[in-house]
């Protein structure tokens, strides 16, 4: 997690192996999933949506993707 704008976020080592660990087994969890992950974590619901949508952005440019969703068109 080398992303500045998640550096900001000031988690632990353990809660970012947690959340890396989510991330690897599903990169969009489910709302219980989600408040799952955030109380393993010790953050709020919105803090581990935060969290996830910034890595996927993450991802998504390791990938060489765009970095929101968008749309493809045919």
């Amino acid at each position: 997690m080398s992303c500045k704008i998640m550096a900001g976020m000031k988690l632990s080592d353990e809660q970012v192996q947690v959340l890396e660990e989510s991330f690897k087994a599903r990169r969009y969890p489910d709302e219980t999933s989600l408040m799952l992950i955030a109380a393993e974590c010790g953050l709020t619901e919105e803090e581990t949506i935060k969290w996830f949508k910034l890595r996927n952005a993450q991802w998504r440019q390791a990938e060489g993707l765009p970095a929101d969703l968008g749309k493809v068109f045919d």
